[in-house]
């Protein structure tokens, strides 16, 4: 048998490298902790299926993403007194809202835990194992021994605390998380945008803020190769990798820029869909950037990373397309000006997934080039 569930999550706090919280709630008989689960609902999606969930059981909504973290096994009696096992996909949910009212909430406690804690949580050990996965704690912490946690807060003057850092060596490791984490950011609030609302416009200036910062790393990492004698890598190397990030967070703002354009107020559910996958993507690469410090011990797991965001980018695909069908048909001869608006935002979020491979790509050359 086989269900779907939700990991509905959201980071703690307003700095952009604030820790990943999971909600969890309890089962209605045991009162164990859980993820919100049940069965596939016939006319929904699998992702679909999970965000109806998280709504019914935790009292949350989001964006789901449509491709799963992975899946987990557990045993359940049923009526009839079989014990069966119940293998359960898993889909992260970006929370972008907490019910005050919702339809199980006398029968359920909620609460927020930590990843640490939630995997403790839960029962499965697979399931734990997910929830520790699910995490960009390397580069966190990364990020807290160094000075760029307050750059990207706008602590001091910008980028100035680069001059003072810089080595003989180069300080690129840290460019390159900083970077991923404008990514994370910048995903988050494409992700805000997409649902429309009274504040789009602020979800638009963070993201061209975000795209700005990044702009700023890019061209301290390029000035850093020229005056650095030792570098990590082949000089083509670190200069396309931090290219390609570059080139994601450029197509985040080009799509909030055609939004704005446009005054597009009211999006398809594939296009939250995709943008869901942008979230995911981003939170996939700030974990993978951390492990390039040492390639050689970590290349099995980055190599399950890059994997990741390769499949990511084929669900993406498939979503592209089955929303620009359906578009077509619902207003390709009736309503020419919103098709070719909504084909050009659906283009434009197809590339940032795009960019998210061509990391993915570049990451994977230097695993084979190093480990």
């Amino acid at each position: 048998m086989r269900q779907i569930a939700a990991l509905p999550y959201r980071t703690q706090g307003t700095a952009i490298d604030a820790p990943v919280g999971i909600m969890l709630v309890t089962s209605r008989e045991t009162k164990r902790w859980v993820l919100p689960k049940g069965n596939l609902i016939p006319g929904l999606s699998p992702h679909a299926a999970a965000a109806h969930e998280a709504e019914e059981e935790a009292g949350v909504q989001g964006l789901a993403c449509p491709t799963p973290l992975g899946a987990y096994r557990y045993r359940k009696t049923r009526k009839s007194g079989a014990s069966l096992m119940i293998d359960v996909d898993v889909f992260p949910i970006l929370v972008t809202h907490e019910m005050d009212e919702w339809e199980e909430q006398g029968q359920r406690e909620r609460r927020w835990f930590t990843l640490a804690e939630a995997a403790e949580a839960v029962d499965e050990a697979d399931l734990g194992a997910l929830i520790r996965l699910f995490r960009a704690s390397e580069a966190e912490a990364a990020l807290r021994r160094g000075p760029a946690v307050k750059i990207l807060k706008g602590a001091g003057g910008m980028f100035g605390w680069f001059q003072r850092l810089l080595p003989q060596q180069g300080n690129f490791f840290d460019l390159f998380e900083a970077h991923a984490l404008t990514l994370v950011a910048g995903a988050d609030a494409l992700s805000r945008l997409l649902q429309g609302g009274p504040n789009m416009a602020e979800h638009i200036k963070e993201i061209e803020e975000r795209e700005h910062d990044a702009d700023d790393i890019i061209r301290e990492v390029l000035q850093t190769v020229r005056r650095t004698f030792l570098t990590p890598f082949d000089r083509g190397a670190i200069t396309d990798l931090i290219g390609s990030m570059d080139d994601a967070i450029d197509q985040m703002n080009k799509t909030a820029a055609t939004i704005s354009l446009y005054e597009v107020t009211e999006f398809d559910q594939e296009m939250k869909d995709v943008a869901a996958i942008i979230v995911d993507a981003a939170r996939i690469l700030a974990e993978a950037l951390p492990l390039l410090r040492n390639i050689t011990g970590n290349a099995v797991r980055l190599h399950e990373l890059t994997e990741r965001l390769v499949k990511l980018e084929g669900q993406a695909d498939h979503i592209h397309d089955a929303g620009l069908r359906a578009l077509f048909k619902a207003h390709g001869e009736t309503n020419t000006l919103r098709f070719i608006v909504f084909r050009e935002i659906y283009s434009n979020l197809e590339r940032v997934v795009d960019r998210f491979e061509d990391v993915a790509n570049e990451i994977d050359g230097l695993v084979i080039d190093h480990s």
